[in-house]
């Protein structure tokens, strides 16, 4: 186990998975320079670490977040300016990264929702792989309220999960919705009673797989859920013949030969 701090965001690896708190609960994990830049720098060290397997990410207090803290922001304003310039070598700026960051790691990434979640801090979750929310938690595409629209990769994630109508609606108005009617929506995955459980029982059971197929999982619908079929067809060609006779596809072949529970190495597909 190894646990890591920073000013605002904690890091424990347990097991081969990384759990990734927010740690501002006196401000319901309102997201400020410091958070920001600390889920950006938790990112990169797990991307670095080839052992772990999933990350858990998730609010510590009585919620998960509510979103930018304008207050913090405005007392800082030629910073937020050059917040909303393009990042060298990416095709985010720092706000979109936040939350893109999550989505380019190599593994799986569930965010356990609770109290809370409201503007930026929902644009983090639907950048994660999986979402988990008590049926309570109060939801909210809240940008509207500040006058605003959502500009941290909402526009991306949204349209993956549900009707242009309802994106619409969600954000013309920033009103408030439940974990209940959020897995109507389909915005999240299901809603538990227990979200951080159902999210680690998640990750144990992706830990039984290669960790080379996950990755390359991961990679394939999110570089092609809305592309062509041509780009889909020659994307899952090129990613098959990278896993074909890897050590970890090798392993996996052999496991279910001998009927045993695989033992896999640390991952080599991906960055």
């Amino acid at each position: 186990m190894s646990i890591e701090s920073a000013e605002r965001v904690r890091v424990e690896i347990r097991a081969g998975v990384a759990y990734v708190t927010m740690v501002r609960a006196e401000k319901y994990n309102g997201l400020d320079w410091a958070m920001v830049n600390g889920l950006i720098g938790a990112a990169k060290r797990i991307s670095e670490d080839r052992a772990v397997r999933a990350v858990i990410l998730s609010g510590e207090g009585k919620a998960f977040s509510t979103g930018l803290d304008f207050k913090a922001f405005g007392q800082t304003p030629d910073l937020l300016k050059r917040g909303f310039v393009e990042l060298d070598g990416r095709t985010t700026n720092l706000f979109q990264e936040v939350a893109w960051c999550w989505r380019r790691l190599p593994v799986p990434v569930i965010a356990v929702l609770h109290g809370r979640c409201y503007g930026g801090a929902l644009q983090i979750a639907l950048a994660a792989d999986f979402r988990f929310a008590t049926p309570d938690c109060e939801f909210s595409i809240m940008e509207i309220k500040w006058g605003l629209i959502p500009d941290m990769t909402g526009a991306v994630t949204l349209r993956e999960l549900i009707g242009i109508d309802h994106a619409k609606e969600l954000t013309m108005t920033g009103r408030l919705f439940s974990g209940t009617e959020a897995k109507t929506l389909k915005l999240v995955t299901d809603v538990a009673a227990d979200p951080l459980a159902a999210a680690e029982a998640l990750a144990a059971q992706i830990k039984t797989r290669s960790p080379d197929a996950v990755a390359a999982a991961k990679a394939l619908f999110d570089t092609t859920w809305n592309a062509g079929e041509a780009e889909v067809l020659a994307t899952e060609r090129r990613v098959q013949a990278e896993l074909l006779f890897s050590a970890s596809q090798t392993e996996a072949l052999q496991a279910n030969f001998q009927k045993r529970e695989p033992t896999f190495g640390p991952r080599r597909f991906g960055g």
